[in-house]
């Protein structure tokens, strides 16, 4: 049927393929990206109970993934206290929550958007539908069956590409927060580690 279709039809098929194809790739890679950010994040709030300071950071370099363990690895360097060092915090909090919803976005706009392009596809199936017919002179299943088929095609393609995307969003969505707030609650520990340091030097 897609061979067969008109060109813009093949066209809105391949667009919706597109999308389809990232935001599985997307679905895929944020799965691991995030289980592994959660295991590395249990691993660094064990460490940070022990209060060594140099000893933490020797294990925050090898969590890359866990968003707390950039923030302290970030900090750790800045020689600042108090008003100062909350904003050094604040800001590597703002990039680490950037690095964490990265790409989920893309899966709401899957969702969003490919309905409405195969519906593009679906009126373009039924403009040619209702041509045939004017053209032929007759509304027999033979001339109205080739326009209605693209119409189903292109739908199809649209829910088979947004249904996934949606879903994902969703969950990736509760994972990313819980990620952000656990950062985000951790950080007065590790502004309070990082003080007390100061204060021995």
């Amino acid at each position: 049927m897609v061979l067969e279709a008109s060109l813009l039809v093949k066209l809105v098929v391949l667009l919706l393929l597109g999308f389809s194809v990232i935001s599985w790739a997307v679905i895929i890679y944020k799965y691991k990206y995030l289980s592994r950010l959660e295991k590395q994040n249990e691993i660094f709030l064990r460490a940070l109970s022990n209060g060594d300071a140099r000893g933490l950071l020797a294990q925050a370099r090898h969590l890359e993934s866990s968003p707390i363990a950039s923030v302290y690895r970030n900090v750790f360097s800045e020689a600042a206290s108090g008003a100062r060092l909350r904003r050094a915090i604040d800001r590597q909090e703002v990039i680490e929550a950037g690095k964490v919803e990265k790409y989920v976005h893309f899966l709401a706009t899957t969702g969003s958007t490919t309905p409405f392009i195969g519906l593009f596809g679906t009126v373009w199936g039924i403009i040619n539908a209702f041509r045939g017919i004017g053209l032929k002179g007759s509304a027999s299943l033979a001339v109205v069956a080739p326009g209605i088929a693209e119409a189903l095609i292109t739908t199809a393609f649209g829910l088979v590409a947004a249904i996934p995307a949606v879903i994902a969003y969703n969950y990736y969505l509760g994972r990313t927060r819980r990620a952000i707030q656990e950062m985000e609650s951790i950080t007065p520990e590790i502004e309070a580690l990082l003080s007390g340091r100061d204060r021995e030097n």
